[in-house]
């Protein structure tokens, strides 16, 4: 005698608290908005996906996808702005380079998401979800001025308009590194792209130290906290030897220097 076939078990359902709840919803958008550009993304899919009914995620968010979208773009954006956050411990570069580690793990997780978000033309996009993309470069900007020796804190001084300039033109062309990266279908690899953007921004550095003299005051504090094989001291040997070059070459005809 043979015993009947077992049933499949089924999942048992736990209720969960109102915030309990809200976070595994918000989960479930992330992880569809994060490969998914948020036009192509359904409640019924954020419902299959929760293992929930498509009523319950309208009882969390009545305003349908677009609210849920703006509430998972600012967890997101909450995450996003963590990847920023480094102890003031080690050099200064090699803390950017941490924080560069983070950021392009996120994009890379996140990666169609990140893109549709950045370059806009969303239905979804609206003046909250611009706002707080923009809060999240202003984070990113004041994180990386505080590893700079500038921000608000005790016993900092607050950047200036050149330096603080500097930096948000940095943290732009991060985003858009991002996004050619992306294009590129993630070459160069994930840690050359990080020491590139890492010499970018010793470059703008050192540029703008020559003048403004508050940058300048910035680089000759940064360059007592960073070490000769740090990334200071190899893009310098790099550098340095381009750089003699073509001081000593004869200046094209008609273009001698004016004495």
């Amino acid at each position: 005698m043979t015993s009947a076939a077992a049933a499949p078990p089924t999942r048992a359902y736990r209720r969960l608290g109102v915030e309990e709840r809200r976070a595994q919803l918000l989960g479930a958008a992330l992880s569809l908005f994060a490969h998914r550009a948020p036009d192509d993304v359904s409640l019924d899919e954020v419902a299959t996906v929760a293992g929930v009914s498509r009523p319950l995620v309208y009882r969390y968010f009545p305003g349908g996808r677009q609210q849920l979208y703006e509430a998972a773009l600012g967890s997101a954006a909450e995450k996003l702005t963590l990847c920023f956050a480094e102890p003031s411990v080690g050099p200064p570069t090699e803390r950017v380079g941490r924080v560069l580690d983070r950021y392009l793990g996120f994009v890379d997780e996140h990666d169609t998401g990140f893109s549709a978000l950045l370059r806009g033309g969303s239905v979804a996009e609206t003046s909250r979800t611009t706002t707080i993309v923009d809060g999240v470069r202003r984070a990113a900007s004041e994180q990386i001025l505080l590893h700079l020796g500038r921000g608000s804190g005790p016993g900092l001084q607050p950047a200036g308009p050149r330096l603080r300039m500097m930096v948000r033109t940095w943290i732009a062309a991060v985003e858009a590194a991002s996004l050619i990266w992306l294009d590129e279908d993630k070459q160069p690899a994930a840690t050359e792209l990080r020491g590139w953007l890492v010499d970018h921004l010793i470059g703008l550095l050192a540029v703008t130290a020559t003048t403004d003299a508050e940058t300048a005051s910035v680089v000759a504090d940064l360059l007592g906290q960073e070490t000769a094989d740090g990334p200071v001291g190899r893009l310098a040997a790099l550098v340095i030897p381009v750089a003699g070059e073509a001081a000593t070459r004869p200046l094209p005809s008609g273009q001698a220097a004016q004495g």
